[in-house]
């Protein structure tokens, strides 16, 4: 065998369509394309996808709908070394909230570790990275 006799099996490949050798193939004259148009020009018929013919198209009909997080105003994170100005006290979610370290409207809390605890800090139903949670238990706190 050589390269040059290499062929696809009989039947694989059907010879191609030619257009416009003759009335009697059937795609004389107009070539199968219809009497004029875009689409009986050449290079001419491509449509951009969603493309309705001038109608505003279905994309820009609908209104359009963004995304709103349910949990984007209920949660707060606090870097842990904002902890140290209330070392040996106990704080919660509304202690939190009348020092001012998280907003009012905040329903849940997370300690996120940066920087550092200076002194123990107990922690009441507030959560805390892996991280952080080891920062301040080993400055003697503790995170319930």
């Amino acid at each position: 065998m050589q390269l040059n006799t290499i062929k696809p099996a009989p039947g694989s490949k059907p010879a191609r369509v030619r257009v416009g050798r003759g009335i009697g193939s059937g795609l004389g004259k107009t070539c199968g394309r219809g009497h004029k148009g875009q689409f009986a020009r050449a290079g001419k018929g491509k449509i951009k996808a969603g493309f309705e013919g001038g109608q505003m198209p279905l994309q820009r009909r609908l209104p359009k709908v963004g995304f709103r997080s349910l949990q984007a105003g209920e949660s707060a994170e606090l870097a842990l070394f904002r902890l140290s100005a209330f070392a040996g006290q106990s704080l919660d979610l509304e202690a939190m909230k009348a020092a001012g370290l998280i907003p009012a409207y905040a329903q849940k809390a997370k300690i996120i570790l940066r920087g550092e605890v200076s002194g123990a800090v107990h922690l009441k139903g507030i959560k805390a990275t892996a991280r952080a949670k080891e920062a301040i238990i080993a400055a003697g706190g503790s995170v319930e």
